[in-house]
């Protein structure tokens, strides 16, 4: 539901999470560039792994430990993406609950601001280690967060502490307004609050959903109007629950707002009786999702497709190895030129009504790259 939780969007790497967890802001939104008016969507993300280390036995594999802050953009026909990762010992982060705070460097992340800035030469790129390409980047960007998830009791402290889910997620700026300057290589971009189409979340967990599945955007326009919808966001988040040690069936967690009235499908909500089905294709130039969700009260017919020219890899350390030792990192693919059509129904005593159309526009995707060309639920 549309209710802001600060504590949620707090640090919470303590506890089994200490030696063994991730955290992860993420923070996305558009900029114009002042010299040629070229519109990019650009990431600034807040990575800390494994906090406090633990002690490594004979013949394991070294489990990674650090604060990692990211930034970069996403190709367009005229250039190609960028990631940029500058990484820093735990020591040396300062953090604050309340009101967060959070500082590595010259890099700060506050509920309403965000600065930094990442240079990086080509033998810090050339390091194997590094997941980082060439270059700079810098953003200085006033945050307004207007619309939130909140995802109830499963990402509350007893779950947390009972490691129910893989991953945790919490999207306190699933409709976020951004406002400042960016500059990537020396260009400066400027970023409109009022047409940046922003997003912000956070993930905390034991290790990263697999699979890993997110769809996001607040750029919806009404068809039955043909204009752009004013408190509206759509927000979807994949989740691995687990029952003891065993990994359940992966399921997923929808929210869309429209005009300012909540539509929630989650199975963490048993009065509700929410039904969710999914699938993901895969073809030579595209990813396609398609869901159907449906509660006591409303359905809703989902259908996006990311073309995969417009997509990244984005590469991380897992938290600890798998079973076999390895620290494959996952195979995340991540794009913010999505584009679909949502169809919003309410269900009445004679059966579902329509309520609109939607056009989904600059839709945030991230997909670990499925094994198989498809995948249904």
């Amino acid at each position: 539901m549309n209710r802001s939780d600060l504590d949620r969007n707090a640090y919470m790497l303590c506890g089994p999470l200490a030696k063994r967890g991730y955290l992860r802001w993420w923070h996305s939104f558009t900029g114009t560039s002042l010299a040629t008016g070229e519109v990019r969507t650009f990431f600034v993300e807040y990575l800390i792994l494994n906090p406090v280390p633990g002690k490594k036995k004979k013949g394991e594999a070294a489990v990674p430990s650090y604060v990692r802050v990211s930034g970069g953009a996403f190709p367009t026909d005229e250039a190609p993406g960028l990631q940029i990762c500058d990484y820093f010992p735990i020591r040396v982060a300062k953090f604050a609950k309340k009101p967060l705070y959070f500082q590595v460097d010259d890099n700060v992340l506050k509920e309403n601001r965000i600065t930094g800035r990442i240079d990086v030469t080509p033998k810090e790129a050339d390091l194997s280690v590094s997941f980082t390409q060439t270059g700079s980047m810098d953003w200085d960007l006033e945050i307004y967060k207007s619309i939130a998830c909140h995802t109830g009791v499963l990402s509350s402290p007893l779950l947390c502490a009972l490691n129910a889910l893989d991953s945790f997620w919490h999207g306190e700026g699933i409709k976020t307004h951004y406002r400042g300057k960016v500059t990537l290589n020396e260009e400066e971009f400027d970023v409109n609050s009022d047409a940046c189409n922003g997003y912000a979340d956070k993930h905390w967990g034991r290790d990263f959903n697999n699979p890993w599945l997110q769809l996001a955007s607040s750029n919806l326009v009404s068809e039955r109007t043909g204009k752009l919808l004013k408190h509206s966001a759509l927000a979807i988040d994949g989740c691995c629950p687990r029952f003891l040690f065993f990994r359940l069936k992966p399921r997923m967690l929808l929210q869309l707002t429209y005009t300012g009235e909540d539509f929630c499908f989650s199975f963490a909500r048993p009065f509700s009786m929410s039904r969710l089905k999914w699938g993901t294709k895969e073809r030579r130039d595209s990813f396609t999702w398609h869901v159907k969700a449906q509660n006591r009260t409303a359905m809703l017919k989902l259908t996006i497709q990311s073309p995969k020219s417009r997509m990244m890899p984005l590469y991380y350390d897992r938290p600890e190895p798998d079973a076999d030792g390895v620290m494959a990192p996952p195979r995340l693919y991540v794009g913010a030129e999505g584009h679909g059509t949502i169809d919003l129904y309410r269900i009445t005593p004679q059966g579902p009504v329509l309520l609109d159309t939607l056009d989904v526009q600059n839709a945030l995707c991230e997909i670990e790259k499925p094994s198989k060309a498809a995948s249904a639920r």
